[in-house]
């Protein structure tokens, strides 16, 4: 059950929730969310942090991901995600929305909005998908101002420094990226698009420390289980898009399905029912506590 308006406020701010959930835990499994009713369905399976990915955030737009979605928007989006579900949300924040000023404002906005981690990239604007080809990465340099900007604007949230240098500087670039973003203040270390279980390994072993894997599909890293991964040295696993792709491809089906015969009798069975939807979003929550709001007031008059 949702109800999130009927909620008290949080106790601790998301980041510190987070950071005590990785000391914690051995492996973080975190799903990108596309909706705040997709955060509130994630929640109810079990997870206790979630992604904002810059990719299926783009896509829910029905934008690419290049990075055109605005700062306002994402916080926006944010904000709403958080106090739908009241998780950690790791949040990506591409390029951090310019140069090092930029990313002042941008962490500050974000962790307002209840961002728990807040992710930058190395790549130059326009970005592209860390798992297409022709991408490029800024000088080390120029990143690790980024970082270290982040990292004195935040509060609580932790900051993720994510490299592609390997598709462009090989894993011996993207490794002497990792330690100089660590160094300049990152708490977590993203190393995009590694491309054998033998580099996820030589990475972790070389770089050390608070580590995220991507497990997208379609890509250039094979697929590993979380588990798999937490035995070579990640903390955090992110599944940017799984929940997205398999929302798009089942709408896309039954809607051809209402296109072609003009009624959805047939694809009844693999509808959420009005009675689980109001499960979900705590519609009966919300109806007891106006009844109850009537009742006492009702009380009081008679008295």
């Amino acid at each position: 059950m949702s109800a999130w308006l009927l909620r008290p406020a949080p106790e601790e701010p998301p980041g510190v929730v987070l950071r005590r959930l990785l000391e914690r835990e051995p492996v973080v499994v975190a799903p990108g969310v596309f909706s705040p009713l997709s955060a509130v369905v994630a929640r109810r399976a079990g997870f206790a942090a979630l992604y904002v990915s810059g990719a299926g955030f783009s896509a829910s737009l029905a934008l690419p991901d290049l990075g055109l979605f605005t700062l306002t928007e994402l916080a926006d989006f944010v904000r709403r995600v958080y106090r739908a579900c009241g998780l950690p949300l790791l949040v990506d924040a591409d390029t951090g929305f310019g140069e090092a000023l930029n990313v002042l404002s941008a962490v500050r906005e974000l962790e307002g909005s209840g961002a728990a981690a807040i992710q930058l990239e190395d790549q130059p604007l326009p970005k592209r998908c860390g798992h297409l080809s022709g991408k490029s990465v800024v000088p080390p340099e120029e990143m690790a101002r980024k970082v270290a900007a982040a990292a004195s604007a935040r509060r609580h949230a932790l900051i993720v420094a994510r490299t592609d240098a390997r598709a462009v500087e090989g894993l011996e670039g993207a490794v002497r990226r990792a330690l100089l973003y660590r160094e300049a203040g990152a708490d977590v270390i993203f190393p995009e698009a590694l491309e054998s279980e033998e580099e996820f390994a030589e990475f972790a072993r070389r770089v050390g420390g608070w580590l995220l894997a991507n497990m997208t599909e379609f890509g250039r890293s094979p697929y590993l289980t979380a588990h798999r991964l937490a035995e070579l040295g990640y903390r955090v696993v992110i599944f940017p898009v799984t929940a997205l792709r398999a929302a798009m491809k089942a709408a896309e089906e039954v809607l051809e399905v209402l296109r072609r015969d003009g009624t959805q009798v047939e694809v009844l069975d693999r509808l959420q029912t009005r009675a689980e939807l109001y499960d979900r979003i705590g519609y009966a929550a919300y109806e007891e506590w106006d009844a109850q709001l009537a009742q006492r007031f009702r009380e009081g008059g008679q008295g």
